[in-house]
């Protein structure tokens, strides 16, 4: 396969995917595949819901019909499988979550390779980007492939893998600014894998020796993040005792030159709050129980509760009722300035409220009501709401929020500032 001659087809058009189609549509003919009809017809229309790529830029690309191999740059996003079926060069980017005992959920991944199996020839070319434990692409996704296809990995078709480093809500670190590990199932394919994303990304790339590391590779940079704001969360647990202000020792403490800037907070979403157990479970299954991440994980995630107690605690200290009390919480998405609700911690310090029978009020003018009432039965706001509140949490620090006139209240708890 040559590099002019690819047809890339992008399997998973959320935050990760559309991006990544979009960036190489500018070079290459791409076609963009989803399930979700709803979300392609909106796409096709020239809007992204998840405000990741502006209208501007993704109209920029797109074509009313598939393009064809060797045509030059161009995006479509379809739902029908046939339409992706000329494509040779397969990226899959679908979610990766854990299931309610925070085990691996690979059923996502397994059901797009399941897709891409069925449409692949010989030749094809297939590069998984969803994070996921080392061995998973070989291991659990490729026989998939040979299952439904017929074709032999490595003889009839090749693989690698390119660990997604998208980073939502942020316009500075957009998906070409980012440097890119690659990889692949031959010298030859992970040169020509390599070449291929070079091609668009700006900030370069880095060829991973094996397919394994570059999994092992994404799955502890979200790791190394998470222990790292465990480690400040418990300081901020430490120093709330002592009555000192966290952030302040952190601002201090970060005029030192090799001091390590994180801060604490909720540590949601669908990478740095679900990765550790990724590598958890791989860990057990060879015998090792890790300690330090799953101390992280067992930390962070007790943030939620200990925000919403802290307070419980205040309100007491100014002599409010707690029962029946209103309490305002500003921001429901996991993290500030994007549409993301997955697995959002925010969730846990309204749960907590509402267990001592507080009336909770959510305002988040960048989540979509529908999608939240969906996923955690939650009703909110898109307006400022006018009136007084007991207490207002500052639980998500979006740019709307920095130079806000909040209603009048005694107690306000910043679970993050606003830089």
């Amino acid at each position: 396969m040559k590099i002019e001659n690819i047809k890339i087809a992008v399997v998973g058009l959320g935050y990760v995917g559309l991006p990544l189609a979009r960036l190489f549509a500018t070079k290459y003919p791409v076609i963009g595949f989803d399930v979700n009809q709803s979300k392609v017809k909106e796409l096709m229309s020239g809007h992204d819901y998840t405000r990741e790529v502006s209208d501007k830029i993704l109209q920029s690309v797109l074509l009313s019909y598939p393009p064809l191999e060797g045509a030059g740059g161009g995006l479509y996003c379809t739902c029908n499988l046939d339409d992706i079926r000329d494509c040779n060069f397969y990226i899959i980017t679908v979610p990766t979550p854990v299931d309610k005992n925070n085990r691996p959920d690979l059923t996502p991944l397994k059901k797009a390779t399941e897709i891409v199996g069925k449409v692949m020839s010989k030749g094809d070319i297939v590069v998984y980007e969803s994070t996921v434990y080392p061995g998973a692409t070989e291991e659990d996704c490729l026989p998939i492939i040979e299952k439904i296809s017929g074709l032999k990995f490595n003889i009839d078709f090749f693989a690698g893998y390119s660990p997604e480093r998208i980073n939502p809500g942020d316009k500075e670190h957009t998906v070409e600014k980012i440097k890119k590990v690659t990889s692949g199932s031959t010298p030859e394919i992970a040169r020509l894998i390599d070449a291929i994303y070079g091609s668009v990304i700006e900030a370069g790339t880095h060829l991973a020796p094996t397919i394994k590391v570059a999994e092992a590779s994404k799955v502890i940079e979200n790791c190394q993040r998470d222990i790292n704001i465990a480690f400040v969360n418990e300081l901020k647990k430490i120093f709330d005792k002592m009555d000192i202000d966290t952030n302040a020792v952190l601002e201090a403490a970060g005029t030192k030159w090799n001091f390590l800037h994180f801060s604490p907070g909720l540590v949601g979403g669908h990478c740095i709050g679900v990765d550790p157990y990724y590598l958890a479970q791989k860990a057990q299954e060879y015998g090792y129980h890790p300690e330090i991440i799953l101390a992280g994980r067992r930390l962070n995630d007790s943030m939620g509760e200990y925000a919403a107690l802290q307070v419980i605690k205040q309100m007491i200290k100014k002599d409010i009722c707690i029962k029946d009390s209103k309490v305002l919480i500003l921001g429901i998405t996991f993290k500030e300035n994007c549409t993301d609700i997955r697995n959002t911690k925010v969730i846990d310090i309204i749960n907590t409220l509402k267990e001592y029978d507080v009336d909770v009020t959510v305002y988040d003018p960048w989540a979509n009501p529908e999608e939240v009432k969906q996923e955690y039965g939650l009703d909110i706001l898109r307006q400022m709401p006018e009136g007084n509140f007991d207490a207002i949490v500052l639980a998500v620090a979006h740019k709307e929020f920095k130079n806000i006139t909040l209603p009048g209240t005694e107690v306000v708890y910043y679970v993050r500032k606003i830089l």
